[in-house]
Protein backbone atom coordinates (compact mmCIF):
# COMPACT_ATOMS: atom_id res chain seq x y z
CA UNK A 1 0.00 0.00 0.00
CA UNK A 2 1.48 3.43 -1.04
CA UNK A 3 2.39 5.73 1.76
CA UNK A 4 1.79 8.90 -0.30
CA UNK A 5 -1.45 8.54 -0.79
CA UNK A 6 -4.13 11.68 0.01
CA UNK A 7 -6.82 10.61 2.15
CA UNK A 8 -9.89 13.67 2.82
CA UNK A 9 -11.77 13.20 5.93
CA UNK A 10 -15.01 15.13 7.16
CA UNK A 11 -15.90 14.24 10.27
CA UNK A 12 -18.00 17.04 12.72
CA UNK A 13 -16.85 15.14 16.25
CA UNK A 14 -13.97 17.44 16.74
CA UNK A 15 -12.23 14.95 18.97
CA UNK A 16 -12.60 11.59 16.95
CA UNK A 17 -11.75 14.14 13.76
CA UNK A 18 -8.56 14.76 15.37
CA UNK A 19 -7.98 10.91 16.87
CA UNK A 20 -8.75 9.73 13.35
CA UNK A 21 -6.21 12.18 11.64
CA UNK A 22 -3.57 11.31 14.45
CA UNK A 23 -3.76 7.82 13.62
CA UNK A 24 -3.62 7.39 9.44
CA UNK A 25 -0.90 10.21 9.58
CA UNK A 26 1.22 8.15 11.85
CA UNK A 27 0.07 5.17 9.10
CA UNK A 28 1.62 7.29 6.45
CA UNK A 29 -0.96 8.97 4.77
CA UNK A 30 -1.52 12.45 4.28
CA UNK A 31 -4.69 13.54 5.74
CA UNK A 32 -6.81 16.89 5.75
CA UNK A 33 -9.24 17.07 8.11
CA UNK A 34 -12.68 18.96 7.10
CA UNK A 35 -15.74 19.58 10.24
CA UNK A 36 -18.50 19.47 7.08
CA UNK A 37 -19.65 18.24 3.70
CA UNK A 38 -19.55 22.10 2.66
CA UNK A 39 -16.11 22.20 3.43
CA UNK A 40 -14.81 18.48 2.41
CA UNK A 41 -16.69 19.30 -1.21
CA UNK A 42 -15.00 22.70 -1.37
CA UNK A 43 -11.12 21.20 -0.49
CA UNK A 44 -12.05 17.84 -2.87
CA UNK A 45 -12.40 20.53 -5.74
CA UNK A 46 -9.34 22.20 -4.79
CA UNK A 47 -6.77 19.28 -4.38
CA UNK A 48 -6.27 15.64 -5.72
CA UNK A 49 -7.41 13.08 -2.99
CA UNK A 50 -6.97 9.17 -3.54
CA UNK A 51 -9.37 8.01 -0.77
CA UNK A 52 -12.36 9.63 1.19
CA UNK A 53 -14.11 9.05 4.70
CA UNK A 54 -17.26 10.36 5.70
CA UNK A 55 -19.19 10.99 8.51
CA UNK A 56 -22.36 10.37 7.36
CA UNK A 57 -24.75 12.69 9.70
CA UNK A 58 -22.61 16.14 9.40
CA UNK A 59 -23.71 19.71 9.30
CA UNK A 60 -24.60 22.12 6.52
CA UNK A 61 -24.12 19.13 4.01
CA UNK A 62 -24.20 15.21 5.07
CA UNK A 63 -22.88 12.60 3.91
CA UNK A 64 -25.10 11.30 1.88
CA UNK A 65 -25.08 14.32 -0.44
CA UNK A 66 -21.18 15.31 -0.09
CA UNK A 67 -20.58 11.75 -2.06
CA UNK A 68 -23.38 12.31 -4.50
CA UNK A 69 -21.96 15.95 -5.42
CA UNK A 70 -18.42 14.09 -5.27
CA UNK A 71 -19.50 11.29 -7.70
CA UNK A 72 -20.90 13.86 -10.41
CA UNK A 73 -17.00 14.70 -10.72
CA UNK A 74 -14.92 11.91 -9.85
CA UNK A 75 -16.56 7.79 -10.20
CA UNK A 76 -13.58 6.47 -9.31
CA UNK A 77 -12.11 7.84 -6.22
CA UNK A 78 -13.04 5.04 -2.92
CA UNK A 79 -15.41 6.51 -0.69
CA UNK A 80 -16.01 4.79 3.07
CA UNK A 81 -18.95 5.61 4.85
CA UNK A 82 -18.29 6.51 9.10
CA UNK A 83 -22.02 5.60 10.42
CA UNK A 84 -23.22 5.82 14.15
CA UNK A 85 -26.22 3.44 12.23
CA UNK A 86 -26.41 -0.01 10.78
CA UNK A 87 -29.59 0.89 9.43
CA UNK A 88 -30.01 -1.12 5.87
CA UNK A 89 -31.88 1.60 4.66
CA UNK A 90 -28.71 3.92 5.39
CA UNK A 91 -26.24 1.43 3.63
CA UNK A 92 -28.89 1.47 0.76
CA UNK A 93 -28.81 5.19 0.16
CA UNK A 94 -25.49 5.61 0.65
CA UNK A 95 -24.70 2.53 -1.87
CA UNK A 96 -26.68 4.23 -4.51
CA UNK A 97 -24.62 7.57 -3.44
CA UNK A 98 -21.83 5.73 -4.23
CA UNK A 99 -19.79 4.46 -1.06
CA UNK A 100 -17.55 1.80 -1.77
CA UNK A 101 -18.51 0.24 1.83
CA UNK A 102 -19.44 1.38 5.49
CA UNK A 103 -17.92 1.07 9.00
CA UNK A 104 -20.54 1.23 12.12
CA UNK A 105 -19.34 3.21 14.80
CA UNK A 106 -17.71 2.40 17.19
CA UNK A 107 -14.97 0.62 15.70
CA UNK A 108 -11.39 0.24 16.38
CA UNK A 109 -8.47 1.65 14.37
CA UNK A 110 -7.32 -1.42 13.23
CA UNK A 111 -10.55 -1.70 11.58
CA UNK A 112 -10.74 1.28 10.14
CA UNK A 113 -6.91 0.48 8.10
CA UNK A 114 -7.88 -2.88 7.39
CA UNK A 115 -11.03 -1.32 5.39
CA UNK A 116 -9.03 1.61 3.88
CA UNK A 117 -6.14 -1.31 2.79
CA UNK A 118 -8.86 -3.73 1.18
CA UNK A 119 -11.07 -0.61 -0.86
CA UNK A 120 -7.58 0.19 -2.05
CA UNK A 121 -6.80 -3.68 -3.11
CA UNK A 122 -10.15 -3.68 -4.95
CA UNK A 123 -9.38 -0.27 -6.82
CA UNK A 124 -5.96 -1.33 -7.34
CA UNK A 125 -7.01 -4.23 -9.06
CA UNK A 126 -9.49 -2.66 -11.27
CA UNK A 127 -6.74 -0.57 -13.04
CA UNK A 128 -6.92 -2.96 -16.13
CA UNK A 129 -10.21 -1.93 -18.27
CA UNK A 130 -11.46 -5.30 -18.70
CA UNK A 131 -11.31 -5.84 -14.68
CA UNK A 132 -13.98 -3.23 -14.71
CA UNK A 133 -16.67 -5.83 -15.93
CA UNK A 134 -18.76 -7.33 -13.03
CA UNK A 135 -19.77 -11.06 -13.55
CA UNK A 136 -23.60 -11.58 -13.00
CA UNK A 137 -23.82 -15.20 -13.81
CA UNK A 138 -22.58 -16.03 -17.67
CA UNK A 139 -22.98 -12.08 -18.44
CA UNK A 140 -20.76 -9.45 -18.42
CA UNK A 141 -21.11 -6.45 -16.94
CA UNK A 142 -19.80 -2.43 -16.83
CA UNK A 143 -21.54 -0.33 -14.39
CA UNK A 144 -19.42 2.30 -14.88
CA UNK A 145 -20.15 2.72 -18.52
CA UNK A 146 -23.89 1.42 -18.16
CA UNK A 147 -23.68 -1.32 -20.26
CA UNK A 148 -24.57 -5.35 -20.41
CA UNK A 149 -23.00 -7.54 -22.74
CA UNK A 150 -26.13 -10.22 -23.71
CA UNK A 151 -25.44 -12.20 -26.73
CA UNK A 152 -27.74 -10.47 -29.59
CA UNK A 153 -25.50 -7.42 -28.48
CA UNK A 154 -24.60 -4.65 -25.46
CA UNK A 155 -27.49 -2.95 -23.80
CA UNK A 156 -27.17 0.20 -22.79
CA UNK A 157 -28.91 0.61 -19.33
CA UNK A 158 -30.79 3.83 -18.72
CA UNK A 159 -29.57 5.57 -14.84
CA UNK A 160 -32.59 4.43 -12.97
CA UNK A 161 -31.82 0.89 -15.04
CA UNK A 162 -28.18 1.12 -13.78
CA UNK A 163 -28.80 2.63 -10.08
CA UNK A 164 -31.45 -0.54 -9.43
CA UNK A 165 -29.32 -3.31 -11.25
CA UNK A 166 -26.17 -1.67 -9.06
CA UNK A 167 -28.06 -2.42 -5.39
CA UNK A 168 -29.18 -5.85 -6.48
CA UNK A 169 -25.66 -7.16 -7.70
CA UNK A 170 -24.27 -5.51 -4.70
CA UNK A 171 -27.32 -7.26 -2.11
CA UNK A 172 -27.23 -10.63 -3.95
CA UNK A 173 -28.41 -13.25 -1.94
CA UNK A 174 -30.00 -10.72 0.20
CA UNK A 175 -33.53 -9.14 0.74
CA UNK A 176 -33.68 -6.04 -1.02
CA UNK A 177 -35.80 -3.71 1.30
CA UNK A 178 -38.87 -1.99 -1.29
CA UNK A 179 -39.08 1.18 0.31
CA UNK A 180 -34.93 1.68 0.99
CA UNK A 181 -34.74 1.07 -2.49
CA UNK A 182 -37.31 3.61 -4.12
CA UNK A 183 -36.23 6.14 -1.21
CA UNK A 184 -32.53 5.28 -2.23
CA UNK A 185 -32.79 5.88 -6.26
CA UNK A 186 -36.11 7.66 -6.69
CA UNK A 187 -35.84 9.50 -3.67
CA UNK A 188 -39.40 8.86 -2.76
CA UNK A 189 -41.30 5.60 -1.73
CA UNK A 190 -44.47 7.12 -2.92
CA UNK A 191 -46.83 4.99 -4.88
CA UNK A 192 -46.45 6.09 -8.55
CA UNK A 193 -42.91 5.64 -7.95
CA UNK A 194 -43.81 1.94 -6.52
CA UNK A 195 -45.01 1.40 -10.24
CA UNK A 196 -41.85 2.89 -11.91
CA UNK A 197 -39.95 0.67 -9.95
CA UNK A 198 -42.10 -2.01 -10.67
CA UNK A 199 -41.45 -1.54 -14.29
CA UNK A 200 -37.84 -1.15 -13.99
CA UNK A 201 -37.63 -4.79 -12.31
CA UNK A 202 -39.64 -6.39 -15.28
CA UNK A 203 -37.21 -4.47 -17.74
CA UNK A 204 -34.31 -6.46 -15.87
CA UNK A 205 -35.93 -9.54 -15.40
CA UNK A 206 -36.02 -9.75 -19.12
CA UNK A 207 -32.53 -8.25 -20.03
CA UNK A 208 -30.89 -11.45 -17.80
CA UNK A 209 -33.25 -13.93 -19.14
CA UNK A 210 -30.53 -15.23 -21.61
CA UNK A 211 -28.83 -16.78 -18.05
CA UNK A 212 -31.82 -19.16 -16.53
CA UNK A 213 -29.60 -19.62 -13.23
CA UNK A 214 -30.24 -15.67 -12.51
CA UNK A 215 -33.61 -14.88 -11.15
CA UNK A 216 -34.86 -11.58 -9.67
CA UNK A 217 -37.62 -12.73 -7.26
CA UNK A 218 -40.26 -11.34 -5.47
CA UNK A 219 -40.44 -11.22 -1.39
CA UNK A 220 -44.27 -10.64 -0.74
CA UNK A 221 -44.34 -7.51 1.66
CA UNK A 222 -40.20 -6.96 1.70
CA UNK A 223 -38.50 -6.26 -1.80
CA UNK A 224 -37.06 -8.37 -3.91
CA UNK A 225 -34.04 -11.26 -3.92
CA UNK A 226 -31.21 -11.43 -6.91
CA UNK A 227 -30.09 -14.95 -6.88
CA UNK A 228 -27.54 -16.36 -9.30
CA UNK A 229 -28.21 -20.43 -8.82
Amino acid sequence: MSNKLNILLAEDEENLGKLLQTYMESKGFNVHLAQNGKEAFERFNEAKYDFCIFDLMMPVMDGFTLAKEIREIDRKVPILFLTAKALKDDKLEGFAAGADDYLTKPFSMEELLARITAILRRVESKTDANDKIVKVGKINYEPDLRILHLSDGDKKLTTKENDLLILLVKNQNEILDRQATLRAIWGDDNYFNGRSMDVYIAKLRKLLKEDEAIEIMNVHGKGFKFIVK
